[in-house]
């Protein structure tokens, strides 16, 4: 008589990736409806079930949630980015208002090290929302940004400015538990 292989447990997490979807879709049914009954909540399920079956989301890349610290720690970062960049903004306001000393600024062209046009669109994010930053080209296929800077008008504001997105970007990367980038070569243009 042969043993037989105890069952495996049923693999959740597809259940748990369309169903947080559908969560985030009753939720928002029941705040637009701004009141909260069972007709609401049942209503909200039964439109959210129509929703994403006629429209399904595209797979998500990655390998799964949130890593808590990671992502504390990169929101955390980001929260004093906005708090020192604010200071830097006003205090570059107060310094144009004074005759003769014009805020010079530069357009910097900065790679990323990771491929995922979704760590891509996070970083042009965060960034753009950062006061004295705006992301004004992304090109995935070279996995390049173009960000225009307020105030970095020597190449040490520039080598600053490409640490901070690289610090972003491996916070985002880390926070998403994603794999790290391989070190790509420079490029001919990047050699000095």
């Amino acid at each position: 008589m042969s043993e037989q292989a105890p069952p495996t447990p049923p693999d959740t997490t597809g259940l748990l990736r369309r169903a947080v979807p559908v969560g985030w879709l009753v939720l928002v049914w029941v705040l637009l409806w701004g009141t909260f009954s069972w007709a609401n909540v049942l209503g909200g399920l039964a439109v959210a079930i129509v929703v994403l079956a006629v429209f399904p989301l595209p797979p998500a890349p990655g390998r799964g949630w949130l890593r808590p610290l990671p992502a504390l720690r990169a929101l955390a970062r980001f929260v004093g980015d906005l708090v020192v960049s604010s200071l830097q903004v006003a205090w570059q306001s107060l310094e144009a208002l004074r005759p003769g000393h014009p805020i010079r600024s530069s357009v910097v062209a900065v790679r990323l090290a990771s491929s995922s046009e979704f760590v891509m669109a996070m970083v042009v994010e965060m960034l753009s929302l950062v006061p004295g930053s705006v992301v004004i080209e992304a090109r995935p296929e070279e996995r390049t940004i173009y960000a225009h800077v307020l105030g970095a008008d020597d190449a040490d504001a520039v080598a600053a400015f490409r640490r901070q997105v690289e610090r972003l970007e491996a916070d985002i990367v880390a926070g998403l538990g994603r794999p790290a980038a391989p070190v790509a070569a420079p490029s001919a243009e990047e050699v000095p």
